[in-house]
Formats: C-alpha cells, sequence, structure tokens
C-alpha cells in the first residue's frame, strides 16, 4: 500500500497585534492553490489542522480560536500605486470551510512587516534606519492599508517598547492607516447599509433591540450591553460558557446580516461565520481585565465586547476597533451614545479609547459630514507583529 508523502511549503508563522496566522508568499504555494478555489481552501483547512471535532487543532497549526484559526496570502501588487496584494482566509474549526469575506485587521500589522522580509517592497524604499511606508490592498474588501513599518540596519525592527493589552510581551510599534474604511460595496454600499443610525432589530425569540448596522472596516452589529442583560464588563467564560448566549448572539448576528444586505435569508449565515460582526457595548465604568489589571473608568470612553466565529473575542478584532473608531466619531450611532455622545456637528470625534475584555485600545478615524451624508476617510490605530517561526509546513500531498 503506497502513502502520499508530505510537501513542504515555504511559510512564516506569526503574530499580528492579538492575532496569529500562517503567511504565505503566493508564488511558494503549490500551483493549484494559487488561484481562488477549492484546493486552496482544502490546503489552508489541512495546514490549521480544520475541521477538527475535537476543536483542539492538535494535527495543525491553528489554536482553537477565532485569533489563531487564520491563514495570509501576499504577492507583489499589480494595483497601481500599492506595493503588496494582502488575501486572508479566516478558517474554522470545526466545519470544513473559509471565510474570504472580510479582512483581519490585527493580521493586518504583519503584512509590511513580512513583504519588507520576503523581497515584496521595492529595496529602494527601505530606509536603512526609520520608517519604511508599505501600501497594502486588502484584496478581500478592496481596501487600501498604509502600514509604517519601524525599520533598523535595514531589517524590520521587531522588538520595542510598544504594549499591547491582550499580547503579554512588548514589541516595536507598527502605526497602521486604514483609507476609506466604509462602504465595503455591500448591503448598498452604504456606512450605514439601511440609512438609519440606529434601527429596531427583530430578532424572533430574542425580541427587537436596539441596533447600530455599520460597515467599516468590517460590517459589524453594534447592540446596547443592558438591553442584552449585560455590564459591558463581561470576560470570556461569561459569554463562551453559556450556549444559550451564544445562540442568542448567533441569531442576532444572522438576522443583522440580512438586514444590511449581506445575505439573503438567515440560513445563509452558516456560509458566512467571519461577518458581519456583533458587539455591545456600555458607558465607561471600573472593571479587571482578564490579566487582573484594575482599569478605572476615567481611563476609557466606554466598553466594547465583540464576539467572533461564535465566541467572545479575548481582546478586539483590529477591523472592529476601526468599526468602533469610526462608529464613535458619528454623532447618535449606539457607540457613540455610550461614549458620551456628543454635539451634531459637521465633525465628529476624532478618537476613542475603550475597555475590551484584556485591557484598553486607543482608535481613532477622521469622520466628515457632506451634504446630510457621513463619510470617513482614514481610520488610525496601533498594533505591533513578530516572526514566530519561519521555514516550511508540512501538508500530505493528498490532502487538497
Amino acid at each position: 500500500m503506497t502513502h502520499a508523502p508530505q510537501l513542504r511549503i515555504p511559510a512564516t508563522y506569526m503574530r499580528g497585534g492579538t492575532s496569529k496566522g500562517v503567511f504565505f508568499r503566493l508564488q511558494d504555494l503549490p500551483q493549484a492553490a494559487q488561484v481562488v478555489g477549492p484546493a486552496r481552501d482544502a490546503l489552508l483547512m489541512r495546514v490549521i489542522g480544520s475541521p477538527d471535532p475535537y476543536g483542539k487543532h492538535t494535527d495543525g497549526m491553528g489554536g482553537a480560536t477565532s485569533s489563531t484559526s487564520k491563514c495570509v496570502i501576499i504577492a507583489k501588487s499589480d494595483v497601481p500605486d500599492h506595493d503588496v496584494d494582502y488575501l486572508y482566509g479566516q478558517v474554522s474549526i470545526d466545519t470544513a470551510f473559509v471565510d474570504w469575506s472580510g479582512n483581519c485587521g490585527n493580521l493586518s500589522s504583519a503584512v509590511g512587516p513580512f513583504a519588507i522580509a520576503n523581497g515584496l517592497v521595492d529595496a529602494s524604499r527601505i530606509p536603512r534606519d526609520g520608517t519604511a511606508v508599505v501600501r497594502i490592498w486588502q484584496a478581500n474588501i478592496g481596501k487600501t492599508i498604509v502600514a509604517h513599518v519601524p525599520v533598523s540596519n535595514g531589517e524590520v525592527q521587531e522588538t520595542g517598547d510598544f504594549e499591547l493589552d491582550g499580547v503579554t510581551f512588548t514589541a516595536a510599534e507598527i502605526q497602521l492607516e486604514f483609507l476609506d474604511p466604509s462602504d465595503e460595496g455591500e448591503g448598498g454600499g452604504a456606512m450605514f447599509p439601511t440609512g438609519n443610525l440606529v434601527d429596531d432589530l427583530e430578532v424572533p425569540g430574542v425580541g427587537t433591540l436596539k441596533a447600530t448596522l455599520i460597515n467599516a472596516g468590517i460590517p459589524t452589529i453594534f447592540l446596547n450591553a443592558a438591553e442584552l442583560g449585560y455590564s459591558g464588563t463581561e470576560l470570556q467564560p461569561a459569554i463562551n460558557d453559556d450556549k444559550a448566549a451564544l445562540a442568542k448572539f448567533e441569531a442576532i448576528r444572522a438576522h443583522g446580516a440580512v438586514r444590511m444586505g449581506l445575505i439573503a435569508k438567515v440560513e445563509d449565515a452558516a456560509t458566512r461565520q467571519h461577518t458581519p460582526k456583533v458587539a455591545f457595548v456600555a458607558p465607561a465604568q471600573d472593571y479587571v481585565a482578564s490579566s487582573g489589571k484594575h482599569i478605572a473608568a476615567s481611563e476609557i470612553d466606554l466598553h466594547v465586547r465583540a464576539l467572533s466565529m461564535g465566541k467572545l473575542h479575548h481582546a478586539m478584532m483590529g477591523t472592529a476597533a476601526v468599526a468602533i473608531g469610526t462608529a464613535a466619531s458619528i454623532p447618535g450611532t449606539l457607540v457613540n451614545l455610550a461614549a458620551g455622545g456628543g454635539a451634531i456637528t459637521d465633525k465628529g470625534r476624532e478618537a476613542v479609547r475603550f475597555g475590551h475584555p484584556s485591557g484598553t485600545l486607543r482608535v481613532g478615524a477622521q469622520a466628515q459630514r457632506v451634504d446630510g451624508q457621513w463619510t470617513v476617510t482614514k481610520a488610525i490605530m496601533s498594533r505591533s507583529a513578530r516572526v514566530l517561526m519561519e521555514g516550511a509546513v508540512r501538508v500530505p500531498a493528498d490532502s487538497f
């Protein structure tokens, strides 16, 4: 009996923000996986170790959480004025599915460093010491991300004293600019797909909830914590150990996706697990983060808790942070109101600091109202990234 050999595929395992993923150069993938299709999906699932009915990813590179079941494909860009194309796949843990419907804001911070280290950025644009500016085309959603990557002695600087709540050790700071983060071309192509800053979202079996439905960074459904029976200071066990709560949030997500025009019927939500996100907000109050750190209400503007791939996130998704910053900047949204509101002017709040399960995060947004319509030109936040391992990942040759 013959057995398939294992293939060696060049890969880099990287942390980006509060996520981890397996990074590939497009040219290094097997020929069948260099194009969109079932072979690519099957390969990435086998790399991660999915589907895994045990929910452990023991036989793969995944970490059995939404933050660690990710793959990234990078290639030189043909898009004018861009260095690289960045394609992100969120791999389901227990089902045979890769969701390509959105971006990962956290792993976005690792794209610039990976591109520089792998020769995908023109060497003439990389200073010996200073900051390299990498223009990234986010291929999932057709948006531009500008990464400001520190460089020392001609190489990416990874170590530093920048602290990011949700990440144990310090590293070098990478500033990200998400340009024109609203209007992802879905749900009517508007930042607020229903045309409203706040909607009454009817969810059978749950009730009617106030909701801000927004396309910015990633499609997100914002709810009031109090209306759900929460304080807004919850940590992961309070949500993830409650099966009834998780089912309720999934029902909200499915009905919100229909309302946003992302899917035609609630049953389609099962094939779109990565988006939209569901988050709940509350006014600032004292709390203790998952690390045991005490955070005073005076340190933050509001609380936000968000779910990703059916579970409460341990910190905050980068793309959801963009949505938070954008919504906070626009008077009248649930996020803005939780942060204390503000006068109705043609220029919204430019930055917000929010509390999440692991600590706090500041995100800025440049929003303005023109002819009665709100637009956002840029969202800005700082993350960090680091290579954890590089070399080759192995997969059985008959797995894709």
